[in-house]
Parts: structure tokens; C-alpha cells; sequence
């Protein structure tokens, strides 16, 4: 199958951003829909991608071989992650978050840190986002309070955080 530049790129976001859902992909692609996502996704790359255990996608080897990126997750099975390739946001959300032995914080706690520390002003679902899309990378950790709060599940020297190119 010969892929166009669009779609090549596209899998390029795919293989980076692995794990990932319709959201994160449907941000990077500024397209309308998950559902949008999702067509693409079956038409034009769907010897490409799959989706595990937890319906997250993910890229298969040919797809990391085609286009020539580093996944955005590089660690042995059951293994904290060595290193993450993520959006600048998320890089900045795991330099501010709180550690593996502190107490955990909330999505607005952690946009006042960002504001704070960076001089940026996302919006809290961006940050919301944000944390889930590293929760799933298995660098954050989640404890349920009043509300959902985070701190990392790592701690900070163990992963080396590369920021992708949007």
C-alpha cells in the first residue's frame, strides 16, 4: 500500500504519540471528530495501527519502519519507560507535577504550577488531557480523592522527556 504524504504524516503522529486515542490524534490533525479519526484512520492506515488491550492505538513495527520516527514510548514490557517523546505541554506537565513520594494534586493545581513556572495558559481540559495522555504512558499515576488527583509514578531523572515536533 503506497501512502500519500498526508497519510504517511499522520502515521509519523500515530507511531510518536503511541499510546493514544481519537482526542489526542484528532488535536494533532486539527480535524473536526473522533469519528473523523476514526475513518482516516480505517481507510487510509489500517494495515498500520492497531488497537491493545485498553482500545488505545498504537503503530505495528512496518508502521515505526515506514516512516522513520521514534515511538513515543521506548520501554521493555512491564518496565517504567526509559524515555517519552511527547507535545511540549505534556513535557511541561511532567516537569511541574508532583513526585512519585508526594501528595497528589489536581488538573487546576497543576495549571497553576504550569502558569507559574512556564508563563503559559492552557485551558484545565488541556491539562486534563494532558495527564491522562502520560498516565498512559505509565509515567503518571492517578489517585482517586474528591476529585481525580495525579503525581508521577516515576521519579523525574529515571525518564528522559524529548519533546515531538507538532
Amino acid at each position: 500500500m503506497t501512502l500519500s504524504d498526508e497519510a504517511r504524516e499522520r502515521l509519523a503522529d500515530v507511531v510518536e504519540l503511541q499510546p493514544t486515542k481519537n482526542a489526542e490524534l484528532q488535536e494533532r490533525w486539527g480535524v473536526e471528530s473522533g469519528s473523523e479519526v476514526h475513518s482516516y484512520l480505517e481507510d487510509e492506515l489500517g494495515e498500520y495501527y492497531y488497537r491493545d488491550d485498553n482500545s488505545l492505538i498504537r503503530a505495528t513495527a512496518e508502521a515505526a519502519d515506514l516512516v522513520d520516527v521514534e515511538p513515543g514510548v521506548e520501554a521493555v514490557e512491564g518496565k517504567t519507560p526509559d524515555v517519552i517523546r511527547v507535545p511540549e505541554l505534556q513535557s511541561q506537565v511532567f516537569e511541574v507535577l508532583a513526585g512519585p513520594d508526594e501528595r497528589s494534586e489536581s488538573v487546576v493545581s497543576v495549571l497553576h504550577k504550569l502558569r507559574e513556572t512556564f508563563d503559559v495558559d492552557p485551558g484545565t481540559e488541556q491539562v486534563r488531557s494532558a495527564l491522562q495522555s502520560l498516565r498512559r504512558k505509565d509515567v503518571v499515576e492517578v489517585e482517586y480523592r474528591t476529585v481525580p488527583t495525579f503525581r508521577l509514578a516515576v521519579e523525574r531523572d529515571e525518564v528522559d522527556v524529548e519533546v515531538a515536533g507538532e
